[in-house]
């Protein structure tokens, strides 16, 4: 079941209506999980950072030792036409993907020759700029790279996630933020994650262990353009307690608010306000 509506799906050289299947029983992604993929956004007629989306998902192909068919600029224009089938008022979840199509011999690696391709357009709305979560620990953490493919927007990583945000509502919240193997913060289950105190815009600092989100880059360019210090840093769970505020930046939603954290309650929302102005501003002016 597709999470959005107004599905379009490109796959084997052309458009598609519909949700259509891609994926074989025997593939490679099917059943060992070689799967990649990016998400980025259109809205009001705009598709903020595509090229950027478009070029990490080949990035990420590589870390799984897949082979990218298309260029990053090909997949751009790709998705650029199937645009035109929607309204600037739509709001859409485009999402390139590729996966193993046979394995290596082995019957464990991905065969470097063999990849599939597709992209999903999806009709899903855009989050309303009140809209906040709650966040407790998880015991589940990020891994390393020694572990699992950290320097891919991989599929396999994302099972780990649910069990995250499975065991935050269990406890009554709708997100975890979540520690790297060090038992520092590494995000949310979802997204990057920024806290602010006394003014000052901190984020953890990029290790290996969890993906630095472009959006999250475009925030940081965009505040310390409008002049708040953003400072990149080893966070620890009690900086985020003793925080004015908190919140989460990423593709799906942009900027969400922070009410609370375990015990702890945040009345500002300040800086998430101001990065969510920021950044429409910012995706109109490079329309």
């Amino acid at each position: 079941m597709a999470s959005g509506i107004n599905i379009r799906t490109f796959f084997e050289g052309k458009w598609h209506e519909g949700n259509i299947p891609v994926l074989r029983a025997a593939d490679h992604g099917s059943w060992l999980g070689s799967t990649v993929f990016d998400g980025a956004r259109y809205f009001d007629g705009l598709a903020p950072d595509l090229a950027l989306h478009c070029a990490r998902v080949n990035r990420s192909a590589e870390a799984m030792l897949l082979t990218p068919t298309h260029a990053a600029q090909d997949i751009e224009g790709i998705v650029r036409d199937g645009l035109k089938s929607y309204r600037a008022d739509q709001a859409l979840y485009i999402r390139p993907m590729y996966w193993g199509l046979e394995d290596d011999g082995y019957g464990l690696g991905p065969h470097r020759d063999y990849t599939g391709f597709a992209v999903c357009l999806e009709e899903i709305s855009m989050s309303a700029p009140e809209n906040s979560v709650t966040l407790t620990t998880t015991s589940f953490r990020r891994p390393v790279l020694a572990d699992n493919v950290c320097n891919a927007k991989a599929g396999c990583l994302y099972p780990n996630n649910y069990r995250m945000i499975a065991e935050a509502r269990k406890k009554g919240f709708s997100n975890a933020l979540v520690a790297d193997a060090m038992g520092n913060v590494a995000e949310s289950a979802t997204a990057n994650v920024f806290i602010v105190k006394d003014g000052v815009a901190f984020t953890p600092i990029a290790n290996g262990t969890f993906l630095a989100g472009i959006t999250r880059a475009r925030h940081i360019a965009n505040l310390r353009a409008d002049g708040v210090e953003v400072v990149e840093k080893v966070i620890t769970f009690d900086e985020v307690h003793a925080a004015d505020e908190v919140f989460l930046t990423g593709n799906f939603n942009k900027v969400t608010r922070v009410t609370r954290f375990d015990e702890t309650l945040y009345k500002t929302h300040a800086m998430a306000t101001r990065a969510r102005a920021l950044y429409w501003d910012w995706a109109a002016s490079n329309r």
